[in-house]
Parts: structure tokens; C-alpha cells; sequence
């Protein structure tokens, strides 16, 4: 493994590499049970969970994401990043995400700028004025993590679930409460084209431990529940 790093932290990124690429997640206990899953598995061997240690970065794209389009919270962090984040050092025009400190004193008329409203900024600042208790999520168990970002007003499981995966690694990480995820498993799993949370849920529970490495796996292979009905339409500030 080649690695490059610029600027501080460098030491950190170097002794984090093999994490963020996988190196602790443990896929042995790992029984595909259903056709489009084993073939899902054969064709990506290379699929790993990594985990990044680093909680707080994960949970502010989370938290941009609740109840609009994935389109539009890109667009939300990215400019998040653009306008009130850093330039990355080194030779790619990259930039970070802000501070928790410059998070925490936002003013509203700043989030709205870049489409996200009240509700989720508070979420955000109240976060990143407790980034410290945040952060002490990446050395607790999933269970225990999850309790200690639940206690948040604003942050429930799908919030917490998209988080945890990415920040700690959770393989057993599931969006609950997802527009789409309930029909794309119910789907997969059972021919069923329109599901629950508790059916998901149920279909899941034979890969207890793997479930979010399920979703991954789907998603990876392009399984779609049939589509009815309208698209939900952009949402905007201004349309709130």
C-alpha cells in the first residue's frame, strides 16, 4: 500500500489507512442465504466496510440528508464545505468540512443560504457544541454509540444508522425509516414491491450482524423496487 498525505494529521491519516480501508472489518461470520446477495458478494471482492473514527464529519452529512432528496444534501454539504470550511492542503482542490466550533456559531441566515433550514441547523450546531461527547462514540460499542447520538434531539435511527456506518464501521447498520430501502430489500428478498420498516426488518434479520453489508450489497448490484406513482419533486428553502 502507496499512501500520500499533506499538511497536519498526516501522522493520523497514515496510522488510520488500513481502517479506512477495511482492515478490521470482519466478514467471516458473513452467509449469503439469498441468490442476488451471494452473486452481489462474488462480484465484489473487494468490498469492505471501513471506518473512519471520526463521528462528528459523518453525522453533518446525515443530518443534511433527513427527509430531502440526496441530490439536494450533496449539494447543501458541498457548499457547506465550499463557503465555510478550508482548503484541504496539498495539490487537489478539495476542501473540509467546518470546525465544530464554526458549526456551532452559524448563524441561521448562513444555513439558509445554502438550502437547509432551522430545524436541521439547530440539529447541527447542537451537535457540534457537544462534539467532544460526539466523538467518544468512535470507541463505544454500536449499541452504545447509537444510544449516546440518540439522545440528541433531531437524531433518530436513520440519522444514526447512516452515521455509524462509515464513522465506526457498523456492518449491522440499517436506515430505518428510509424512503426507499424498506421497498429495495422487501423486493430482493421476497418479490414483495412495496415493504415496511418491520417487514425489512424481518427479512433482514437472518444476516443479523451484516444487515447494513446487505443494503450495501444491494445497492452496489442496482436493485430498484418497481416504481408507481408521481417522483417527489425537489424541495428547496423557500419551499418551507
Amino acid at each position: 500500500m502507496r499512501l500520500r498525505a499533506w499538511g497536519p494529521g498526516t501522522d493520523r491519516v497514515f496510522e488510520q489507512a488500513p481502517k479506512l480501508l477495511g482492515s478490521e472489518d470482519d466478514r467471516s461470520t458473513f452467509k449469503p442465504q439469498h441468490d442476488i446477495i451471494a452473486d452481489a458478494h462474488r462480484r465484489n471482492p473487494g468490498f469492505r466496510i471501513g471506518r473512519t473514527d471520526r463521528v462528528l464529519d459523518a453525522l453533518v452529512p446525515a443530518i443534511l440528508g433527513q427527509k430531502i432528496q440526496s441530490k439536494l444534501a450533496n449539494e447543501s454539504l458541498r457548499k457547506l464545505s465550499w463557503y465555510f470550511g478550508e482548503r484541504a492542503p496539498g495539490p487537489h482542490k478539495l476542501w473540509l468540512q467546518p470546525t465544530p466550533e464554526r458549526l456551532a456559531e452559524l448563524p441561521f441566515h448562513d444555513w439558509h443560504r445554502i438550502n437547509v433550514e432551522r430545524k436541521r441547523a439547530t440539529i447541527i450546531r447542537r451537535a457540534a457544541e457537544r462534539a467532544n461527547r460526539i466523538e467518544e462514540c468512535a470507541s463505544m460499542t454500536p449499541t452504545d454509540a447509537a444510544r449516546r447520538l440518540q439522545a440528541f434531539a433531531g437524531i433518530g435511527p436513520w440519522t444514526t444508522a447512516r452515521t455509524l456506518m462509515p464513522a465506526i464501521g457498523d456492518a449491522d447498520s440499517v436506515m430505518v425509516g428510509d424512503f426507499h430501502l424498506k421497498n429495495t430489500v422487501s423486493w430482493a428478498l421476497a418479490g414483495e414491491p412495496r415493504g415496511t420498516d418491520e417487514r425489512m426488518l424481518e427479512l433482514l434479520e437472518p444476516y443479523a450482524g451484516h444487515r447494513g453489508r446487505v443494503t450495501m450489497l444491494l445497492k452496489m448490484a442496482g436493485v430498484k423496487a418497481p416504481a408507481y406513482g408521481p417522483r417527489l419533486s425537489h424541495m428547496h428553502f423557500e419551499d418551507r
